[in-house]
This record gives structure tokens, sequence and C-alpha cells, in this order.
């Protein structure tokens, strides 16, 4: 069973920057793809990035991209979400997903993460 805990949540000004973490373990051998998600309430979750963690492969939703990176730390079994120049629509809970499948098209769909984390608060005030 895959356990991820997620870290690095905090309240920002529009415009400022936060890096998330989240820790995965096992993480070899046992995770292809680590995804995250945000969810505000009333909302249905919906995925902001993702990592194909064997390779170099990289998705972002549209509102992410261009502004947040997903990148991995094999040596910490981490996989970051670098959000910069925030704006007040990227408030929500930010938990992080893993498959044992590489990422591919269908890597926004909840059902393909086999394992979750219970989530970080990001809020960003204007």
């Amino acid at each position: 069973q895959v356990q991820l805990v997620e870290s690095g949540g905090a309240s920002v000004q529009a415009g400022g920057s936060l890096r998330l973490s989240c820790v995965v373990s096992p993480y070899m051998y046992t995770t292809n793809c680590v995804a995250w998600f945000r969810q505000v309430p009333g909302k249905e979750r919906e995925g902001v990035a993702a990592l194909y963690t064997s390779g170099t492969f990289t998705w972002y939703s549209d509102s992410a991209k261009g502004r947040f990176t997903i990148t991995q730390d094999n040596d910490k079994n981490t996989v970051y979400l670098h959000m910069n120049s925030l704006k007040v629509e990227d408030a929500g809970m930010y938990y992080c997903a893993a498959a044992p499948l590489k990422c591919g098209s269908d890597w926004k769909q909840r059902d393909f993460y086999t394992s979750w984390g219970h989530g970080t608060q990001v809020t960003v005030s204007s």
C-alpha cells in the first residue's frame, strides 16, 4: 500500500509562490505516476499536474501551465509542486495521488489513481 503525505500549504497573497511536497512511500517500483489535484468546497477534485516518475514526462492543466512546475527528488521519495504567480482561484485543498501505471491522457481521471494523501490547504488572498 502506497502512502502519501502532503505538506507546504499556507496562506499567501496573490502573486506569491509556494512549494508543496508529497512524500511517497514506498516509491521506486510501486509508483509510475504522481499527480496533484485541487478541490474547493462544492466542486469536484480536479487535476493540476502529473509526473511520470520513471521519465521526464509531465502534464499540466491549462490554468497551471506556465506558472506551476511538478518535479521529483528520488533520493527523498518526494514529488513537489512549485507554484508561482498564484491567483485567488488557485486556492483550495491540494491532494497528492499515485498510480502504479504510467501517466497518459487519462492523468486527470481520479479513478486512475489508487492512493491519495489527506491534502494540504492553500489560501490565496487578493
